[in-house]
């Protein structure tokens, strides 16, 4: 499974990187049968979004570092180097633009875009 990095280069330039999830058959919570597992991340905490129809972000760097996971509707985000993607339910994105003029994000469509924000420890 793939998901998109959003990350900033040495001149301060945001792009987007795709990057595989990398999965192991571990037993989890035994008695249950082992299941596909990625590497586990400190968290710091999760935050549930909800962004309505027509809503824009403006360019701004990444609050803190973190995984973002769409549950409904549909966004898309522009990266300075001008490249432009969209991302619907059960798309996964990172957060890494730390610096620079960073991304812009907006909603798309006439629903409510609902996220789930992981900031990483």
């Amino acid at each position: 499974m793939k998901y998109s990095e959003i990350f900033t280069d040495a001149n301060d330039q945001t792009h987007f990187r795709d990057v595989n999830f990398n999965f192991e058959l571990v037993d989890v919570a035994p008695p249950a049968a082992p299941m596909n597992v990625s590497e586990f991340l400190p968290a710091k905490d999760v935050a549930v979004i909800t962004l309505p129809p027509g809503w824009a972000g403006g360019w701004h760097p990444a609050p803190s570092v973190g995984q973002v996971f769409v549950v409904s509707g549909q966004l898309q985000i522009e990266v300075g180097d001008g490249e432009v993607r969209s991302f619907g339910p059960g798309s996964v994105w990172l957060h890494r633009d730390l610096t620079g003029r960073g991304h812009d994000t907006r909603v798309v469509g006439d629903e409510d875009a609902v996220i789930v924000m992981v900031r990483l420890a």
